[in-house]
């Protein structure tokens, strides 16, 4: 990344914020889809990840990008973006879904935004080192904001159904395996192929399970219009968005300024959709976004968890 200029960085910036009020409408349009057109999130997801993987390699065809044949030519690498695309991108974006046609956007996705919390915890096992105190600190708010999401304060009973905590938490691990698996894939390929052939092998997948053309749900210019902007918008541009950002700004920066996702999915959900979300869900809220601020900035003593522990969703 070369050194940011003022403009830069506020163009940088820009972007990051875009891409992430992009993911945190789109969860929030797929309520509505779900829940006022009756669509599934099986077909949700394979009509999304096959579009725009489809759109994505086609624009780095069109930049006359190599990597896009050459990630298939050994078998190493082969394998490696089959395992991605079916458990990683596939498992993260139908988990996360699925979470959603259980409960609503805002719960998702501040759950599946545990996933850094689950990253820090394996990092430390993995390197057989107890984690840092401001590691300890965000698990701690994790959890306890955790706790006031799904229980409304009220720690004897569950707010939401036992099946939308599962999806929530399965989001969260999803989001974790997404990020840590495809790091030599990501160094030798870069993003966009990586993420562009997870979401069609993804995609093609999930059309074994669910074909695209299995439809339940009502078409009208609000559902169409609805879909075509979680395929767009909230994924290919908020994507690219993304991506220009790192241009401008550090990888720790850009998931500090991410936090915009969770927070207008909430806001959407609540404003547009009437979803129920009193005093303890904004603290949990509020509890979960701090664990991303204090991973990002926390002193890593190795590069490579550094990268790992700021880290950019890139699902929608």
């Amino acid at each position: 990344m070369r050194n940011p200029t003022k403009k830069s960085r506020l163009l940088g910036i820009g972007l990051v914020l875009l891409g992430a009020v992009f993911w945190g409408v789109s969860g929030t349009v797929a309520q509505f889809l779900f829940q006022e057109n009756g669509f599934s999130a099986e077909w949700l997801v394979v009509v999304r990840l096959i579009a725009a993987g489809f759109l994505l390699l086609l624009i780095c065809l069109w930049k006359r990008n190599p990597n896009v044949w050459n990630i298939w030519k050994t078998n190493k690498h082969r394998y490696a973006i089959i395992y991605f695309g079916i458990v990683g991108m596939l498992g993260v974006q139908y988990t996360y879904f699925a979470a959603i046609e259980a409960s609503n956007a805002a719960t998702a996705t501040l759950l599946q935004y545990l996933g850094p919390v689950f990253i820090a915890i394996f990092i430390a096992v993995k390197s057989r080192r107890l984690p840092s105190r401001s590691q300890v600190i965000a698990i701690i708010l994790a959890l306890l904001g955790t706790l006031l999401l799904v229980t409304q304060g009220n720690f004897q009973t569950l707010s939401i159904s036992g099946w939308a905590l599962f999806w929530g938490i399965a989001s969260a691990l999803a989001l974790a395996f997404y990020t840590l698996q495809p790091i030599q894939l990501l160094k030798e390929f870069g993003s966009a192929i990586v993420v562009g052939w997870g979401m069609l092998v993804g995609g093609v997948a999930m059309s074994f399970i669910h074909p695209p053309w299995k439809v339940v749900g009502t078409f009208s210019f609000a559902s169409i219009t609805a879909i075509l902007f979680v395929i767009i918008f909230g994924t290919l541009i908020a994507f690219y968005s993304y991506l220009e950002s790192l241009k401008y700004l550090k990888a720790t920066e850009t998931s500090l300024l991410a936090c915009a996702e969770p927070l207008s999915a909430a806001v959407l959900a609540v404003v547009w959709l009437n979803v129920a979300f009193g005093f303890s869900e904004w603290i949990g809220a509020i509890c979960i976004m701090a664990t991303i601020v204090i991973l990002s900035r926390a002193k890593l003593p190795d590069e490579k968890e550094r990268k790992q522990v700021g880290i950019s969703k890139q699902t929608g």
